[in-house]
Formats: structure tokens, C-alpha cells, sequence
């Protein structure tokens, strides 16, 4: 099992499903930060309201939200094979998970911004301060532990969307258990596969959770 050949496929396996989850996360917070932070701002109570545009965002959102990520892959085949020029290998998959994350992460966004006490934000505006000023000197410093929290989370929803681009030939981690595990019916390689991906989570985990500690005010 372990030779040399299996060792560098699942060496290659471990880059490439690395590569897919951190680029696509970058890619996806591009997308989904500042979705979130107009989702708040838009809101009837939020700092610059704009219910029509509010409901029009959070409509696409919930809809983005709602398409299951095997569907919505199969589905943008044809954009993915646009903008990539193929629907095989880690940049294709980028594509989808992009697109299905932003939504969940404006979600978490959004969720993390409200949890700012409101008094501090009607200090700020008390004293002048611009609905910019308040977004980024106000609402998402108070907010940063729970939007690092946010986003660990984020990036282990995404490794595990990652993992189901095994089906159509992704690449990563999620292909060697698909072709080895399901289709060989080589169980070890399964398990190897799996251990690995909850190797990886951990690492997430922990790493948001430290980053979580050195960013509260209060610890």
C-alpha cells in the first residue's frame, strides 16, 4: 500500500486539495466580505438602510445558499469551462466553490457584525463618524474574533465541498478516496484519505483559534 508511487499520489492529493481550499477561500472572502457587511449596513436597522437593495442581496443569497454543492457543481460545468477551459483538475473546482461559498460566508459575515454591542456604534455616530468610518473602525475591529472564528469555519466547509469534487475528477484528496476507496473498494486507502482530512480540519481549527485569543480585547 505504502510505496513510493501511493506515498507522492497522496503527497500531490494533500497540495492540491490545500491549494483548492485556501485559494477558493481567499477567492470566496473577496466575494462574500463585503456581501456581508452590506447585508448589515442595508438592514433596517443598520447604519445606511436601504431595505429594497437589503432584501434583493439577501433573496440571491438564500437562493445560493440553497442549491446543494454537488447540484450547483454539475450545473456551472459550463461557466467553469469558460472561465477555466476545462471542468477537470483543482482550478476547475475553484470555480463552484467559489460561487457556492460567498453566499454562506456573507451569511457568517453578517451574523459576526451584528453581534457588535449598538451602543458603541451610536457612540460613533454621535461623534460623526461616516457609515464607511463605523464599518471598518468600528464594526469589524469589535467583530474580529468572531469573524476569524467565521472564517475557520468557513475554510473547513470549503475543504469538505473540495472533497466532493472527487465525483467529477477534481483532484485533491477527495479523487484518491472516490477512485480508491469507493471504486476499488480499498478501504485502507479510505482511511488513510479521511485521517488526513481530519488532520487537516484540526490544523484549521486550531489555527483560527489561537488567531480568535490574540485578536479579543478581553482575554
Amino acid at each position: 500500500m505504502f510505496s513510493k508511487a501511493v506515498l507522492e499520489m497522496i503527497g500531490v492529493g494533500i497540495l492540491e486539495t490545500l491549494y483548492m481550499t485556501i485559494i477558493s477561500s481567499i477567492l470566496a472572502y473577496i466575494l462574500g466580505l463585503p456581501l456581508g457587511i452590506l447585508l448589515v449596513v442595508t438592514d433596517k436597522d443598520g447604519i445606511a438602510p436601504l431595505v429594497i437593495l437589503n432584501r434583493i442581496v439577501g433573496v440571491i443569497v438564500n437562493i445560493l445558499r440553497s442549491i446543494p454543492f454537488v447540484i450547483l457543481l454539475v450545473a456551472l460545468m459550463p461557466f467553469t469551462r469558460i472561465v477555466v477551459g476545462t471542468t477537470l483538475g483543482p482550478n476547475a473546482l475553484v470555480v463552484p466553490l467559489v460561487i457556492g461559498s460567498a453566499p454562506y460566508i456573507a451569511r457568517l459575515v453578517e451574523s459576526s457584525l451584528k453581534e457588535v454591542d449598538h451602543g458603541i456604534i451610536e457612540a460613533a455616530q454621535s461623534m460623526g463618524a461616516s457609515p464607511r468610518q463605523i464599518v471598518f473602525k468600528v464594526l469589524i475591529p469589535e467583530a474580529m474574533p468572531s469573524l476569524i472564528m467565521g472564517g475557520a469555519i468557513a475554510i473547513i466547509t470549503i475543504l469538505s465541498y473540495s472533497a466532493m469534487g472527487g465525483f467529477v475528477g477534481a483532484g485533491g484528496l477527495g479523487t484518491i478516496a472516490i477512485n480508491y476507496g469507493y471504486y476499488r473498494y480499498q478501504v485502507d486507502m479510505m482511511l488513510v484519505t479521511v485521517i488526513i482530512l481530519v488532520l487537516i480540519v484540526q490544523g484549521f481549527q486550531e489555527l483560527g483559534g489561537r488567531l480568535m485569543r490574540r485578536s479579543d480585547k478581553r482575554l
